[in-house]
């Protein structure tokens, strides 16, 4: 029985080549895998004609973009995901839902291995090989691009010498990855730190130095779920799209960072997260209003390090899947309602609203009504000062203590 090998298939020109090129390289045949998670381009069923054109015997095409957004977009806002508290894994949250259909398709149709576009020097490769080992670590990975130093040129020629359907002369100044949950731009001149972005690399967000008026948004949660913007009730995926809508057209959610990456190397990338960054600015918010003190100090810690986990290609590990049940209880009572201003690409929490909400108004205010007992915190602030002073007058005894 001939070898079978499925492709991560985008329908561009690398992964169009690697079809031919696994054939050649393995004898194997070539199953074109295309998930559909939100990043717009060209019809799936055109993809999935080109995918055959190419030489690939079988190709799937799946609309992934309800399951992209509840079981992997959700649960990054839920934990407040911003890898090196700025990037919302735009990138990072998308492969593991690629790898779940690519594993599908090769227990399907009886592959032995799966393969992707991805270079060595990537993250992707990691969240790719590392995901599809985790559910089947039977499966073998090669990536073409990497492991047969396909490079560009050479697969332009390749794809001129087959004859392949696919356009080979324009070629972007970028490497751009994209879905609904946002864009992500490199390469080019953007490899040089100093060079600023121009409008051109943007296409998700509007200039926010442009005159506009500003837009006014009421976001609603429950259980950490955005389930209503302004009242009308919403998917997590139509809650993704109108803020990417509402505030891309303000500008929010542009990102110029260096960032650090999985093999060791320092990266500079622009992100373009409109929607991800006004729905974790909103739900970070809630939770300051409805999640009790020590445990909002400790999940601060579980969201760093599930966001690491993440980026760093471990969506599917036994410490990833533990940290779900931490956040998912933690998001309980993380109901409500958050008014923000969208303008200038920024997104301003202006109000806040909860059944749920610890904020006490009588205890909280300064003016008549207050129910706070005042007078417990002259021996409140005894006991809790005891032990440092305590240490101090050990301190003094011994010639170590502090300066006066």
């Amino acid at each position: 029985m001939t070898e079978r090998v499925v492709l991560a298939y985008s329908g561009g020109l690398d992964t169009s080549v690697c079809i031919g090129w696994i054939a050649e390289e393995t004898g194997a045949e070539v199953i074109a895998v295309a998930v559909d998670v939100g990043q717009g381009g060209e019809d799936l069923e055109i993809i999935r004609k080109r995918a055959l054109a190419c030489g690939a015997v079988e190709a799937e095409v799946a609309d992934a973009r309800d399951e992209f957004a509840n079981e992997y977009c959700l649960p990054a806002i839920q934990s407040n995901a911003l890898y090196m508290d700025r990037y919302p894994l735009v990138s990072a949250l998308s492969r593991p839902t690629i790898v779940k259909h690519l594993v599908a398709a090769a227990r399907k149709h009886g592959a032995t291995t799966v393969a992707h576009g991805c270079t060595g020097k990537g993250n992707d490769q990691v969240r790719f090989e590392a995901g599809i080992s985790s559910l089947a670590p039977d499966l073998k990975c090669i990536a073409p691009v990497r492991d047969y130093a396909m490079t560009r040129d050479k697969a332009i020629a390749f794809c001129e010498e087959k004859n392949l359907p696919i356009a080979t002369t324009k070629k972007s100044p970028y490497s751009i990855d994209q879905n609904v949950f946002g864009r992500a731009v490199e390469t080019g001149f953007l490899e040089d730190i100093w060079n600023a972005p121009i409008e051109d690399v943007y296409e998700y967000t509007q200039n926010p130095a442009e005159p506009r008026e500003a837009d006014e948004v009421v976001i609603t949660f429950a259980a950490g779920v955005p389930v209503a913007i302004d009242g009308r009730t919403v998917t997590v995926l139509q809650a993704i799209e109108e803020l990417n809508r509402r505030a891309g057209a303000q500008g929010v959610g542009r990102l110029d960072m260096v960032e650090d990456r999985l093999v060791g190397i320092k990266s500079r990338e622009i992100y373009e997260a409109p929607g991800a960054i006004a729905l974790i600015t909103a739900h970070q918010e809630l939770e300051n209003v409805t999640v009790e003190r020590e445990l909002a100090r400790f999940k601060k810690t579980v969201d760093q390090r599930w966001g690491e986990l993440v980026y760093d290609g471990m969506w599917f590990s036994p410490l990833k899947r533990a940290l779900d049940g931490f956040i998912q209880d933690a998001n309980q009572h993380v109901c409500g309602d958050i008014r923000m201003t969208l303008h200038g690409g920024r997104a301003v929490v202006t109000g806040r609203k909860s059944d749920t909400s610890l904020y006490d108004f009588n205890l909280a205010t300064y003016d008549s009504g207050d129910t706070f007992d005042q007078s417990l915190s002259k021996g409140f602030i005894e006991l809790f000062g005891m032990s440092s002073k305590i240490a101090a007058r050990r301190d003094q005894r011994a010639g170590t203590g502090l300066p006066a």
